[in-house]
């Protein structure tokens, strides 16, 4: 900074000199007068006193400087873009191991790669010597500004990156948000895109989505099914309940007493505690960062394994049960379990099943009725 100050005062004295000759020859021009004053022994004696060699030093230091903060600058950016470069691809890298989705991720490191860049142009700004502080604040008001302006659409872009990162659903999933139903075909940054049974095409802003209830049914391997049936009064329950239960026997799709659901299996560990021929071979430095990736995983199994044994183990049984007793019927509820995908058919095909077996066995369906008694009165004739 002080070699700077130095160069910059001789440049001011340089200019300085050079001002003053030419104020003096512009005041022989403008005045006549002072023309018939001149002789050639005051202009080689004007000439020769002129400090001709301080100027040149000046201009030559100050050359020099320049130049050498010109090619610092063009160093700084070119090292710059290439570390930023190797950044953006090593980012690039973990979030495809990490299962990124494609338009966050490639939203994340665009915005990465554009923050970077920003900071290192200020920084060769800075090198060159102009002030950057100016540069700062003009930025911080746009954003303020454009912040403001958008704000609607920034919570939108938040909440997208907050499903995109947490995944409460994800392309394919039915899912219900507020009265709206169907299958999400799209998750992009500011909305959400599903399309109905009806192939109806809806658009949710991602900012309500991300702060709402959402209700997800595919989330879940399997799924409840629920009937509930009306027989007439006098019918057996133990009868209704040995057929229902046959016709559920017969579905192949109905998960059966006993069965073997494959989110009830132990989940696998990701390493044993014994090291292996390639973890021995490891220098000592990357085997002590395996070894602590293996506890830390080991940790997360056991936790993991500790929380399952702690939650309710769902009954995947078929059941039939008396639920009420109705002004005109007895109400059986009727449930099973089966996967998630045969949900709709095997609802559908059970309904046509009862409605088929049950009066074939005896059992018959009531129509809503209500019983009218008259009293009997003695009739008198006036």
């Amino acid at each position: 900074m002080a070699t700077d100050t130095v160069a910059a005062s001789k440049l001011q004295a340089a200019t300085d000199s050079v001002k003053a000759h030419v104020d003096s020859i512009t005041q022989v021009l403008v005045n006549p007068d002072s023309l018939a004053n001149i002789t050639p022994k005051k202009v080689v004696s004007e000439i020769t006193s002129f400090d001709w060699s301080g100027v040149i030093t000046t201009l030559s230091s100050t050359a020099v400087s320049l130049t050498l903060r010109i090619l610092a600058a063009v160093l700084i950016f070119t090292v710059g873009k290439f570390i930023i470069n190797k950044i953006h691809k090593l980012l690039n890298a973990l979030m495809i191991k990490k299962e990124f989705d494609r338009s966050l991720s490639t939203f994340l490191l665009s915005l990465i790669k554009i923050t970077l860049l920003f900071l290192l142009v200020i920084t060769v700004i800075g090198v060159l010597g102009i002030e950057t502080s100016s540069f700062i604040a003009i930025f911080a008001s746009a954003g303020v500004a454009v912040g403001l302006a958008l704000s609607g659409t920034l919570q939108n872009f938040a909440g997208g990156v907050l499903i995109l990162l947490n995944k409460p659903y994800k392309v394919g999933d039915y899912i219900e948000f507020e009265g709206f139903k169907g299958f999400v075909k799209e998750i992009q940054i500011f909305h959400t895109v599903i399309t109905t049974y009806n192939n109806e095409r809806i658009i949710i802003p991602n900012g309500g989505l991300s702060t709402g209830t959402i209700n997800n049914y595919t989330s879940e391997s399997y799924r409840r099914l629920e009937w509930r049936v009306s027989l007439s009064y006098g019918d057996s329950v133990q009868k209704a309940r040995e057929v229902i239960l046959g016709i559920l026997e017969a579905e192949d799709r109905i998960v059966k007493a006993g069965a073997d659901i494959p989110e009830d299996t132990p989940i696998e560990t990701t390493g044993t505690t014994e090291q292996s021929d390639e973890t021995k071979k490891m220098k000592w430095w990357k085997r002590i960062f395996h070894w602590h990736r293996k506890k830390a995983e080991q940790w997360k199994t056991a936790q993991i394994e500790d929380i399952k044994s702690k939650l309710p183990k769902k009954d995947y049984t078929p059941s039939v049960a008396l639920e009420e007793m109705a002004d005109s019927a007895i109400v059986l509820v009727v449930r099973a379990w089966c996967a998630t995908a045969d949900y709709w058919p095997v609802l559908y095909k059970i309904n046509e099943d009862m409605y088929n077996e049950l009066p074939k066995n005896g059992l018959s369906f009531p129509f809503p009725q209500l019983d009218v008694h008259f009293a009997k009165t003695d009739l008198k004739e006036d």
